[in-house]
């Protein structure tokens, strides 16, 4: 074979061995991208995935369940005592219809959790809290003030990280589990962490497995606010009713910084969505994730 049919054959290797690559790569990452549900509705998901990083563990829950080996049926139960909760992200509401699903971000804080309550009190409405762990565990009187409320748990972590999806299994389970644990020793009296949002949306197969086995079902959303980049009260108004139609659930924070703009923003959602006749509900758990 003569230099110039070789360097020919060389280059074709190059080309197949990058397209190789490519699909693999499209293959295990996903981000903000339209999903087709059961019943061919497109739903927009906010939130990114990954598979494990190369050379991490496999993530094998241990035998005595303390690292989530042991299923829960979202009541406390073993596996076997009722539903096993889901392993995919959820979008929908329990409420079925047009109902919309309030979730608040990056908590408890001293200054605006309480005003976040407030608003929610002031239209009846209940949410779901997404709680940082070592924030629970400084401030457990918010935590119960939220459940007293009759809001929800959910567990974001123990140190917001956003590259969570890049880690080794081991660290995902324990900024997962530390965090599960700080919040309901703070909520007190048997309250559940319900559902686990991963920061960023930084989810991947196994933090979805390990909170899945520990009653918490993974929790994304439709609609970004943006309220943590303080882009004025109006602006985080509008970016929920252009969105709305991407699905029911929308992402507020009330830790972070200051979040006037929030309490101010959702006081005028809130408002909104009852002028429109949009029910609140809370996000589904162990039913399939159908609008």
């Amino acid at each position: 074979m003569d230099f110039t049919a070789r360097m020919r054959r060389l280059g074709t290797r190059s080309r197949i061995a990058i397209a190789a690559s490519a699909v693999a790569v499209a293959g295990t990452v996903w981000g903000v991208a339209t999903l087709v549900e059961p019943n061919g509705a497109a739903q927009q998901n906010l939130s990114r995935e990954h598979d494990a990083p190369t050379g991490g563990s496999t993530g094998a829950p241990a035998d005595d369940g303390a690292a989530g080996g042991t299923k829960d049926d979202g009541k406390g139960g073993p596996a076997g005592s009722g539903p096993q909760m889901p392993e995919d992200i959820a979008h929908a509401s329990e409420s079925g219809g047009n109902a919309v699903n309030i979730t608040i971000d990056d908590g408890p804080d001293p200054n605006w959790t309480p005003k976040i309550l407030a608003v929610l009190a002031k239209h009846d409405v209940k949410a779901t809290f997404c709680m940082v762990g070592p924030r629970a565990k400084a401030h457990p009187d918010l935590v119960r003030k939220v459940v007293a409320a009759g809001h929800r748990l959910c567990d974001h972590s123990m140190d917001h990280d956003t590259s969570m999806d890049k880690k080794p299994v081991e660290y995902q389970e324990k900024q997962i589990l530390d965090a599960k644990k700080l919040i309901e020793e703070a909520a007190g009296d048997g309250a559940k962490v319900e559902y686990y949002r991963a920061p960023g949306g930084a989810f991947t197969p196994d933090s979805r497995r390990i909170a899945a086995a520990n009653g918490m079902r993974p929790l994304g959303w439709n609609v970004d606010t943006k309220d943590f980049q303080k882009p004025g009260t109006a602006a985080i108004v509008d970016a929920v009713k252009r969105n709305i139609g991407n699905g029911p659930t929308i992402l507020f924070h009330d830790g972070g910084g200051d979040r006037r703009q929030t309490v101010e923003a959702l006081d005028r959602v809130l408002a909104w969505l009852d002028e429109q006749g949009r029910p609140t509900g809370f996000p589904v758990r162990t039913a399939p994730d159908t609008p």
